[in-house]
């Protein structure tokens, strides 16, 4: 994420929905159900940052939601080395984050305006989340610095180098600054799919756009039917020029978005 990313282009009118919404009955209980995840996850209080809770409430709030998996991963980070990997994936709601989460539960890089949300910030914070001032450019070189020592550490880290929400894969540019950081620690780059479908046709129907609310976007999930995340990993990259890296990520990406839609 970078800290210098213009708002994104597209607005809430690109959100549309390629299915009916579910009847009011069925928003009041997702919204329920959403509310007992939550709940659960605030009780356990540090404990949710510990991988199998984190796991279990990412899924929990995904199946709360009505939202479906399209495939059943278990694993993002390249094993074999001595270090975490980095893991880049094209940026289309907050939805994103939780879908992320519950494949594997690794350390997330969001932008610190989350951590002030109600209860979602508490639960970032618990959960380990790291955060980036977008409008702290001085503060950049700390960032790299940071998910560098993460990485070294062993431990991976999901970024999303779109820097802000995008209701396209392909939309935006990849920013290098966190590539670096991958270069410097000698971590392998894993590119990470996301798309989001209504009974198989593509929808927008998840993303964040533009200067809506939280509350809108989340609204707008639950009222949505037969919603599914797809993520797809991508052979991991590896290399020590930031702007290379980025690049065939976001090549990467991009391609496997024309592959399947066009």
């Amino acid at each position: 994420m970078s800290p210098w990313a213009p708002a994104s282009l597209c607005t809430p009118a690109c959100a549309t929905r390629s299915a009916p919404p579910v009847p009011r009955g069925e928003v009041a209980r997702r919204y329920a159900a959403l509310a007992y995840e939550i709940g659960k996850g605030a009780a356990q209080g540090g404990r949710i940052a510990e991988p199998g809770a984190l796991r279990a409430r990412a899924r929990g709030v995904l199946a709360a939601l009505g939202v479906r998996p399209a495939a059943d991963l278990d694993r993002l980070t390249v094993g074999g080395g001595p270090t975490g990997t980095l893991i880049v994936a094209n940026h289309i709601s907050w939805l994103d984050v939780v879908a992320l989460l519950a494949v594997e539960p690794v350390t997330v890089l969001a932008k610190r305006e989350v951590g002030r949300w109600p209860v979602v910030g508490t639960l970032a914070r618990r959960a380990g989340t790291q955060f980036i001032d977008r409008d702290g450019l001085r503060q950049l070189p700390d960032t790299v610095a940071e998910l560098t020592a993460t990485l070294r550490s062993g431990r991976s880290v999901a970024v999303f180098p779109q820097a802000t929400t995008w209701c396209s894969v392909s939309g935006g540019r990849f920013r290098r600054a966190t590539f670096q950081a991958a270069a410097d620690a000698g971590a392998p780059v894993r590119p990470v799919t996301i798309r989001y479908e209504q009974d198989g046709a593509p929808s927008t129907a998840a993303a964040f756009l533009g200067d809506e609310t939280f509350a809108a976007s989340l609204h707008r999930v639950a009222r949505a039917g037969g919603l599914t995340v797809r993520i797809t990993a991508h052979a991991p990259l590896h290399g020590s020029d930031r702007r290379e890296l980025a690049a065939e990520a976001q090549a990467v990406i991009g391609a496997r978005e024309l592959a399947a839609h066009g």
